[in-house]
């Protein structure tokens, strides 16, 4: 049974692959992207299966009318996909207050406001599914990345905050988490100037590695993406899906420090209840 599929950041990666693996196979793609010229080809080959918009998920108003328009022209649209992304790679100290923003504006902001955007949708024909694109960075940490984790580690609070909500009204929600993966999207990473104060830091550590290619890049793009497919096309509705060898051992690492640092204080925590509190 064919799909409508509703994609934001189509221009490569995994928005890209999506895209077209789903025209191939016959579905429905409202695709959505700064620069819609670059899905002119597709867009020949495809027809009227493959509706375009210009979309920079920063401007929430932009975020409102794109969706709208979307749903107006497709009816039906089945599975919302944010995936739309911004990385800066440096330490804390070094990003600017603009590559700050613009990560929190994309990654947090843009995402909620597209889910916003579509919740009335969704709700009205009474089913849907939503697929937020995170990492194993929204579980874990690597130096370098603190203002990518801050923006994925919030929108995954806030996603599985969402998923509770719509479940009743049929709406399903599953946060993706790829490794790393050789997409292009490391290569698009802005940087800032480097302060030699981190450069015998955890911070510098990571730095040479990327630059010397000890970075290892795990996962095929067009697995990952399969599996996306196979899931949505399964029926089932995890509200994490790891994929990679690497999302799963590092996020396994820090679930399992973090449990036991969380148990380590279990007395000090239950010492400050209220008294009538204390025996139960």
């Amino acid at each position: 049974m064919t799909k409508t599929w509703f994609i934001t950041g189509t221009s490569s990666g995994f928005g890209r692959g999506l895209t077209e693996r789903l025209l191939e196979r016959g579905d429905r793609v409202a695709a959505t992207l700064r620069r819609p010229e670059v899905l002119d080809g597709l867009r020949a080959a495809h027809g009227d299966r493959l509706w375009v918009g210009r979309l920079d998920v920063t401007d929430t108003a932009q975020v409102k009318r794109v969706v709208d328009d979307a749903f107006a022209a497709l009816g039906t649209i089945d599975v919302v996909v944010n995936n739309a992304g911004f990385a800066v790679f440096a330490s804390v100290e070094e990003a600017s207050d603009e590559q700050i923003r613009q990560v929190i504006d994309t990654n947090l902001v843009g995402s909620i406001s597209v889910i916003r955007a579509a919740l009335p949708h969704l709700r009205a024909q009474g089913h849907g599914r939503i697929l937020q694109i995170s990492t194993a960075g929204g579980q874990t940490t690597y130096p370098n990345f603190g203002y990518y984790h801050a923006s994925k580690w919030g929108v995954e609070g806030f996603c599985e905050t969402v998923a509770k909500e719509i479940e009743p009204f049929g709406i399903g929600l599953t946060i993706v988490e790829p490794g790393a993966t050789p997409t292009g999207f490391g290569a698009a990473l802005a940087t800032a100037p480097i302060m030699p104060e981190y450069d015998a830091t955890p911070a510098g550590d990571v730095r040479r590695a990327l630059a010397s290619g000890d970075f290892p890049l795990l996962n095929d793009p067009d697995k990952i993406v399969g599996a996306i497919l196979d899931l949505v096309d399964g029926g089932e509705v995890p509200l994490r899906l790891p994929l990679g060898p690497d999302t799963y051992r590092d996020v396994r690492a820090s679930l399992a420090a973090r449990l036991a640092e969380h148990d380590s204080h279990r007395a000090v925590a239950e010492s400050v209840s209220l008294d009538e509190f204390a025996a139960r």
